[in-house]
């Protein structure tokens, strides 16, 4: 099965930039897609961002669309997420996550732990 440890979440000013980071193992870690949900209090789970293993495809949610870019280094198993242009509202948890298809939000079988992202006012 697949592993997920992600890090690099923090305090930020609103208009500040994070980048976040997960490094995927297992053994067969590189046959999967991998994307980036978010949880802020009281609400539930929401998709921000994906991309395919290969790296040919990315998937964003309209809300950070333009802000948020998602990438991956192969040899690294590792997954990023560039923030820039923070804003209150994303303000929250920030898993990520690996499935067999990227654009099945539904469908992501294998979660990290998380890394708080907090954006100040």
């Amino acid at each position: 099965h697949v592993q997920l440890q992600a890090c690099g979440g923090g305090l930020v000013q609103a208009g500040g930039s994070l980048r976040l980071s997960c490094v995927a193992s297992g053994r067969a870690s590189g046959n999967y897609a991998l994307a980036w949900f978010r949880q802020a209090p009281g609400k539930d789970r929401e998709f921000a961002a994906a991309i395919s293993w290969s790296g040919f495809s990315t998937l964003y949610s309209d809300s950070v669309k333009g802000r948020f870019t998602i990438s991956r280094d192969r040899g690294k198993n590792t997954v990023y997420l560039q923030m820039n242009n923070l804003k209150s509202e994303d303000t929250a948890v920030y898993y990520c996550a690996a499935g067999t298809s990227y654009s099945h939000i539904k469908e992501y079988e294998y979660w990290g732990q998380g890394t708080q992202v907090t954006v100040s006012s």
